[in-house]
Order: structure tokens, then C-alpha cells, then sequence
């Protein structure tokens, strides 16, 4: 990727490429059966935090794109396939080490980019607090299935 303005676009396919697994959870018998924390949120703030999150992300990824675009993009596939790897493929394990994985990567994010853009290093804090909150959500059903 050369072209700073094509994180958007990578953004916008995660975006939605991660939500068409997990669009139906309504439905899914699987997950509705599950064991869930009591801390677990209905179904539509998951809708309402990730475009912001996403956002957040590609202000970031786009201001700092020299800096980090490589990890961006690496963290932005383990992002894409969590949904995949929990809703569809039901392993909720393998998912949890995938989130793990995804809180180092943006940590590393932060770390690298705090010198040159400290705002940005400041807006990418949320993304970090709720894939943490998602890695304690993803740990209970891991513990208690």
C-alpha cells in the first residue's frame, strides 16, 4: 500500500467484512445458548462502538501512515478474522488469542506512534479499552462453556 488515502478503504472492507459474521447473532443459536458475562451489552452497542472505533482507527492509521502502516494493516486482518474465528467458526478460544494478539499490536501502535503524534497515540487509547473489554467478555465464555 502506497497511497496513504487507501487505509480508508481497507478500513471500510474490515469494517465490513467483520460484520458480516457477525450480523445474524440474533439468530445464532450457538452464541444465544452460550454463557455470557452479566457486563455483556445487547447487541446493538457493538453497532454503535465499532464504526467509531473504526474511525478513530483510520484518522490515526491516516496521519500516521508512514509510521505504522505495516502493523495497521496486520492488526487490521486480526481485527476482520476475530468475527469469523467467534461467530462463524464458533472458537471462542482461538478468538481470545486473536484478541490478545490485536492488544499488543495496538499497543505497539501507540508505543511507535506517541513521539511524532501524541493526539493520535490519545484517540487510538479507546480501540485498546474495548478490545480489552472484548478480551474479558470473549475469557468469560472461554471459562464458563
Amino acid at each position: 500500500m502506497k497511497n496513504k488515502y487507501s487505509i480508508f478503504f481497507f478500513v471500510l472492507i474490515a469494517l465490513v467484512l467483520g460484520s458480516l459474521a457477525s450480523s445474524n447473532t440474533v439468530d445464532d443459536i450457538w452464541y444465544q445458548n452460550l454463557n455470557k458475562s452479566d457486563l455483556n451489552p445487547p447487541g446493538y452497542v457493538f453497532g454503535i462502538v465499532w464504526p467509531i472505533l473504526y474511525l478513530l482507527m483510520s484518522i490515526v492509521a491516516y496521519k500516521n501512515f508512514v509510521i505504522i502502516k505495516n502493523i495497521f494493516l496486520c492488526q487490521l486482518f486480526f481485527n476482520t478474522i476475530w468475527s469469523w474465528l467467534f461467530f462463524y467458526f464458533h472458537l471462542p478460544l482461538l478468538s481470545l488469542f486473536d484478541i490478545w494478539l490485536l492488544i499488543f499490536l495496538n499497543i505497539k501502535i501507540i508505543y511507535m506512534i506517541y513521539g511524532e503524534d501524541k493526539l493520535g497515540s490519545i484517540l487510538y487509547i479507546p480501540y485498546v479499552i474495548w478490545l480489552l473489554f472484548a478480551s474479558y467478555l470473549n475469557l468469560f465464555i472461554v471459562i464458563n462453556n
